[in-house]
């Protein structure tokens, strides 16, 4: 906590150092509109620099303070390379960045990658998507998987249907290993918003078969099945009308 005391607190004189310098180089521009600019770059790029620090510390809070600066620029649609970067790096916490004393894995932050991989989400890009079918196929934790899924569905890239392919091998790999009926019911909402990026029957066939075996799948709550049940019917009527034509 100190340490995060103190990055708050270099946080506040890098932001209003920034301001100050800001406002003086402005002073030497004409142009209203370049003034503004000029500001706004110069406190962006101080922010990009401070979330860096604090996403790449080895404390825990402070990468909870990074998320929590992460979120409202994501929010406000300020996604630099510097953002994305951050997001990319704290959605591997503990899986494609291993910090390890002896055989213990010391960054093993679930809660952590769930909420990058929830943000990488809202940055819709070739960059996000690759990092999140990396952590849905390589993180043990159900909770850190279903966010990535989610966030794959709302980004909505389905180039070559590697997108679908990937969630239903993690369908099937979760259904027979560790059957997470929350997990099941993000891969059916997944389905539904990539179905219109599956043009191909050999692919809607692999869509088809893997939400059959959600719904047959009594390890699931009912409210899941159920839902598999329907998303089966509006997919196998979407099949049927397109060879009809």
């Amino acid at each position: 906590m100190k340490l995060t005391k103190m990055i708050a607190g270099v946080v506040f004189c890098a932001a209003f150092a920034g301001a100050a310098f800001a406002q003086q180089t402005v002073k030497s521009q004409k142009s209203a509109g370049t003034e503004s600019t000029v500001e706004k770059e110069y406190l962006s790029n101080v922010e990009d620099v401070i979330i860096t620090e604090l996403a790449t510390s080895p404390e825990y809070d402070n990468k909870l303070v990074a998320l929590q600066y992460l979120e409202e620029a994501v929010s406000e649609g300020r996604t630099s390379p510097d953002i994305v970067a951050a997001l990319q790096g704290l959605a591997g916490e503990g899986v494609t960045k291993q910090e390890r004393t002896g055989r213990r894995v010391m960054n093993n932050f679930p809660d952590i990658r769930a909420k990058a991989c929830d943000l990488l989400g809202e940055v819709p890009s070739e960059e996000a998507k690759s990092t999140l079918m990396v952590i849905a196929q390589d993180d043990k934790e159900p909770m850190v998987v279903s966010a990535a899924v989610r966030s794959l569905g709302n980004i909505g890239l389905n180039n070559g249907n590697e997108v679908v392919n990937m969630i239903a091998f993690i369908q099937k790999k979760y259904a027979a290993l560790n059957p997470t009926s929350s997990l099941a019911l993000e891969i059916l909402v997944a389905y539904e918003k990539l179905a219109s990026t599956v043009t191909e029957p050999a692919d809607r066939s692999t869509m088809i078969e893997s939400v059959t075996e959600i719904a047959s799948n009594y390890h699931f709550v009912t409210p899941v099945r159920t839902k598999a049940l329907q998303l089966l019917k509006a997919l196998q009527g979407k099949s049927s009308g397109k060879k009809s034509k």
